[in-house]
């Protein structure tokens, strides 16, 4: 429907609930005048006549009588749900749907660690993960927000930091290291096997480092290329070469000596992961549970090799 329709209509039943145009005015928060010129447009865009008036009443004509016997109860209709949306926005327990995007490197080290935690806390509430490693538009996909790494999201969104500070680490297997000697400086990466990250448009990832303000953008050879970080992980755990990986994914596998990393000094930690969505106005009471969950306490990671 126009809105202008729409609004004309509005302003008709409240002319003649009132029978006055002031009173009207004042209940709509607008001048009799524009009010006037409301009806006006409205009647010129039906071709009808909706009101009679007279310089001491106002009065639905037969036409008028009509539409008014069918527009008040789709009127009443239309304030009640605008009554109960707002009163569902503002209860306190999280409820409902709540939709997410996020990379699957996002998923398993921040967001599945805290589902439990989450779908504890607040069991009304459905949340619907979707892993894709492309950055999405949350609000041309229909999402409450997404998780992201934060050098990748638009300028305009509301980012929140979320699973605490983050770091990649080089490693490799103890086999590979025994066979082609262990990196002692960054360039000679480009003279080993390394397991290359595709990015979102196809292209390889240079590996970037950093010692004590020193930044280095390697392009390194190998004779994988992947665009998950999980087989990354698989590809290194086989003994395919070195890898870049995020030291929690790694971490169990240092733990345990399945593989070993190197350069650590070259391996600063960085703020990690975000949660984004356009705008604070438009945090349900659910998105807003979600965050306060997300943002629970990450520690920074200890250095490396010490």
């Amino acid at each position: 429907m126009d809105r202008r329709i729409f609004e004309g209509l509005t302003a008709f039943a409240a002319i003649a609930e009132r029978g006055s145009f002031a009173r009207a005015a004042k209940q709509l928060g607008i001048t009799p005048s524009a009010l006037s010129q409301t009806i006006r447009q409205l009647e010129e865009r039906l071709d009808v006549r909706l009101l009679h008036r007279t310089t001491r009443s106002v009065a639905p004509s037969i036409a008028g009588e009509t539409l008014l016997i069918r527009l008040r109860p789709l009127l009443r209709e239309l304030e009640t749900a605008v009554v109960d949306t707002s009163a569902s926005a503002k209860l306190e327990t999280p409820s409902g749907p709540l939709r997410i995007t996020t990379s699957r490197i996002a998923a398993e080290l921040v967001l599945a660690p805290r589902l439990r935690a989450f779908t504890s806390a607040y069991p009304e509430v459905t949340l619907d993960l979707v892993i894709d490693d492309k950055l999405v538009d949350v609000v041309a996909g229909r999402f409450d927000a997404g998780v992201r790494l934060g050098e990748r999201l638009e300028k305009d969104m509301v980012a929140v930091a979320v699973g605490g500070r983050q770091r990649l680490v080089i490693v490799a297997t103890p086999a590979y290291f025994a066979k082609q000697g262990k990196p002692r400086q960054p360039r000679e990466l480009l003279h080993h096997r390394c397991i290359n990250n595709l990015m979102p448009d196809g292209t390889n990832y240079r590996w970037e480092l950093e010692r004590e303000g020193t930044e280095l953008k390697l392009a390194v050879q190998g004779p994988i290329s992947v665009n998950d970080p999980r087989l990354v992980e698989l590809a290194v755990l086989s003994d395919c070469g070195i890898g870049l990986m995020f030291e929690a994914q790694a971490a169990p596998y240092l733990d345990t000596g399945r593989l070993e990393a190197v350069l650590h000094a070259w391996c600063p930690s960085f703020p990690g992961f975000y949660l984004y969505f356009p705008s604070r106005r438009q945090q349900t009471p659910a998105l807003r549970a979600f965050i306060q969950s997300m943002k629970a306490r990450c520690p920074v990671p200890p250095p490396l090799g010490t």
